[in-house]
């Protein structure tokens, strides 16, 4: 079962895994930050979502001539708190009776980043049914409710993009064609999605992203370590 869902925002930011200190966004979004936002809309263990192509559109109300770059990019500074409160901190404190806390005031510190601006893409994916599934569960059921509550801007959280601070507009891609964008790029080895099959050792999958008329063919996609 596929479906086409339509997103846009102000801003995004798909942060790449090689920056460490200043946020760097991808120049579109990855295939693991499209399929989060599809579940954040609907989830269930029953289903597995798959992303097949993302198409890169104009900004909202906006079109652009061949040659020009339709991915923009902006810089904002934004505070960030550096340091944080792990479980086992947390743990060691209560056994000992003492109060651990973090006062933000003295942690913060400003982070320039380089962040994706006006953003529209639709996403085209499909499910497969998971052996979670219960006996009542079946692909129409999951389609129909998928498509009931984009109809009616339902969602588990807010969908965003890449970051809670940039919140992700959405609706299911009526039956017309997709207009194609004029543009093509070879993007490189872009973030596929995240290997959790070790929780110890967690490992980033990638892929090679390479952008043709606008279109982001994920199907059949090399996939490396």
């Amino acid at each position: 079962m596929s479906i086409r869902i339509e997103v846009w925002g102000d801003y995004a930011c798909f942060s790449r895994l090689e920056m460490k200190v200043e946020r760097v966004s991808n120049p579109i979004i990855t295939p693991s930050a499209a399929r989060g936002l599809i579940e954040a809309i609907y989830w269930h263990p029953g289903m597995k979502y798959h992303i097949d192509r993302i198409y890169l559109l104009p900004p909202k109300g906006k079109t652009f001539e061949e040659g020009e770059n339709p991915i923009r990019f902006t810089t904002v500074r934004r505070n960030e708190v550096k340091a944080k409160l792990g479980a086992g901190e947390a743990l060691k404190s209560a056994k000992n009776g003492v109060l651990t806390s973090l006062y933000t005031s003295k942690e913060i510190q400003q982070r320039a980043s380089l962040i994706l601006q006006d953003v529209h893409y639709v996403i085209e994916a499909h499910f497969d049914m998971t052996d979670k599934a219960t006996p009542s569960d079946n692909p129409g059921k999951f389609q129909d409710i998928l498509r009931r509550r984009l109809n009616r801007g339902q969602c588990y959280h807010m969908p965003c993009f890449g970051c809670r601070e940039f919140p992700a507009n959405f609706r299911e891609w009526r039956g017309e064609e997709i207009p194609a964008v004029p543009y093509s790029q070879d993007f490189g080895y872009m973030l596929y999605d995240l290997d959790y099959s070790d929780t110890e050792n967690i490992k980033p999958k990638f892929f090679r992203a390479k952008l043709e008329n606008g279109v982001l063919d994920l199907r059949d996609c090399e996939v490396v370590s």
